[in-house]
């Protein structure tokens, strides 16, 4: 069995066959999954969703793309979604510069603004950094109390480590799995196994040899066997370790 750390469930994409997805995922060794929040609204989705089955979970947050919600008001509200006993982190937060449809300094701002709120309530967070390497260090360093994962990541193997110094865990999508991702490689190579965690990132960037198709949890052994080639271990001792490594980080059990 596997935790599934960051899956986006309340997506459309999975509106014809949400339910029976859902309940076909225990059959497929995934164990638990972690629903994750991008603005208010889905944020309120995920909660919704973990309350109908119990091996889902959801994080409430406000991603890069939806900065611009982020004031007061809905800090409020994200705390008081946190309370539920099923939000066990906020997320998703960070910076994205890729598009750049939200202008730097809102996001930034925003991703403040949700670092302060995890350190007040002591939980971790799931952050979202695209093409802002040295900005997300930077403010994820002006909060040394809060840590959790960046997920999805794309950073340099020397970063990488620097956050694992500093309590982070990382995470690894289906990325891992293509021909040309070589910094991802690098970087699974050379971190401790006990610092890395796997995901889907669902309904995206499913893994190879299913990449362009809608992603989902049922695919997510197909990182497991890609990181247990990379370093040489067992399937078995990968699902083990970063299921344990999960639970860790959103402090389950």
């Amino acid at each position: 069995m596997i935790f599934e750390t960051h899956a986006h469930l309340n997506d459309p994409a999975f509106d014809e066959d949400r339910e029976h997805l859902i309940l076909g995922l225990p059959e497929k060794g995934i164990e638990a999954v972690m629903n994750v929040g991008c603005c208010l609204e889905s944020s309120g989705d995920c909660i919704a969703l973990a309350e109908k089955y119990p091996f889902v979970y959801a994080s409430v947050g406000s991603h890069p793309d939806s900065a611009d919600e982020v004031n007061e008001a809905v800090i409020e509200k994200y705390r008081q979604m946190a309370g539920h006993p099923k939000v066990l982190a906020i997320g998703e937060i960070g910076l994205d510069y890729y598009y750049e449809t939200i202008p730097r300094e809102i996001q930034q701002k925003a991703f403040r603004m949700q670092m302060e709120l995890a350190k007040e309530l002591d939980m971790p967070v799931i952050v979202h950094e695209r093409n802002a390497h040295d900005d997300g260090m930077r403010i994820v360093k002006e909060f040394p109390g809060v840590t959790g994962v960046f997920h999805c990541y794309s950073g340099s193997a020397e970063m990488a480590r620097q956050l694992v110094n500093m309590g982070w865990y990382i995470g690894f999508t289906g990325v891992l799995t293509f021909k040309n991702a070589r910094k991802a490689v690098e970087t699974a190579e050379s971190i401790p196994l006990e610092r890395i965690v796997l995901e889907t990132d669902c309904p995206f960037m499913a893994p190879e040899p299913f990449r362009g198709k809608r992603n989902d949890p049922g695919y997510l052994y197909r990182m497991a066997e890609r990181l247990a080639e990379i370093r040489g271990i067992s399937v078995e001792e990968v699902h083990a370790v970063t299921t344990d490594n999960a639970k860790k980080l959103y402090r389950l059990g």
